[in-house]
């Protein structure tokens, strides 16, 4: 991939990340991460200022040294997926609409509580 793609593939996730703080159900993280993934391969700008960042920098530090995920981070996230599961029941046409969404969420919640956390 070129190096424009990556720069805006970066971009684009940043801004979907940034989207996802609002959006109930749109993890922000995963898409901070993957920006800061991208912004390495395409825009050493980009990754300077993820990884200088006061809020997004440590959580991407910890990721890229050790693939960690701080505990308050783990707690937060399933917390929001338990949330959006919630809502999923209350809302879906179908139950196994909802059924579907709240499996899938299971097993991230599964993956990411089996990350280690970062040693400090």
């Amino acid at each position: 991939m070129s190096r424009w793609a990556w720069a805006l593939l970066a971009y684009a996730s940043l801004g979907l990340g940034i989207v996802g703080i609002v959006v109930p159900g749109l993890p922000t993280v995963p898409f901070v991460l993957l920006a800061a993934f991208a912004a390495a391969r395409g825009s050493r700008r980009l990754h300077d200022w993820l990884l200088a960042h006061e809020r997004f920098g440590p959580a991407i530090r910890d990721w890229e040294r050790e693939g960690a995920v701080s505990r308050r981070a783990k707690v937060l996230a399933t917390g929001m997926m338990a949330l959006s599961a919630a809502v999923m029941f209350l809302t879906a046409p179908k139950w196994w609409m909802a059924a579907i969404g709240s499996a899938t969420m299971a097993c991230v919640a599964v993956w990411l509580w089996r990350r280690p956390e970062p040693r400090r």
